[in-house]
């Protein structure tokens, strides 16, 4: 069986901000977690019962960056707080996935943090952002 990814399970999808793409190889693991909207019922015999409201496959990736220049970590807040770009968890953009080839459809899902390193002059991080994989780049 031919090895799958997330991409063969979602469709085309054009970005509300297309003008540049997250680009910005993280330095550590990256997560991608899938789910379906699913429930599961238990009944009081043990038995379980799942209901699918959607086939549908959805996906959420998770990066980190341990240490990032100036520029490259004002390049992510710019993305995140800039009202024309992402504008927080608004609006969605596209991120070139670093190991899989392909370029997504995505929005963050949460608020974003970034961190001095101490030790270090002139350098940050982000110790995790996560995505909303909406789709391939169309």
């Amino acid at each position: 069986m031919a090895e799958k990814e997330m991409y063969d399970y979602l469709a085309a999808v054009t970005a509300d901000y297309t003008t540049t793409e997250l680009s910005i190889i993280p330095h550590n693991i990256i997560v991608e977690a899938g789910e379906k909207t699913q429930f599961i019922h238990k009944f009081s015999d043990g038995q379980k019962g799942i209901v699918t409201l959607s086939s549908t496959s959805r996906f959420s990736v998770t990066l980190q960056w341990d240490i990032l220049s100036r520029a490259n970590e004002g390049t992510i807040v710019d993305l995140w707080h800039d009202e024309n770009k992402a504008n927080g968890i608004a609006c969605s953009f596209y991120w070139q996935h670093p190991t899989d080839g392909h370029t997504y459809t995505v929005k963050f899902l949460e608020p974003l943090e970034s961190n001095w390193a101490v030790n270090m002059i002139n350098l940050k991080s982000i110790n995790q952002i996560k995505l909303d994989i909406l789709g391939y780049k169309a």
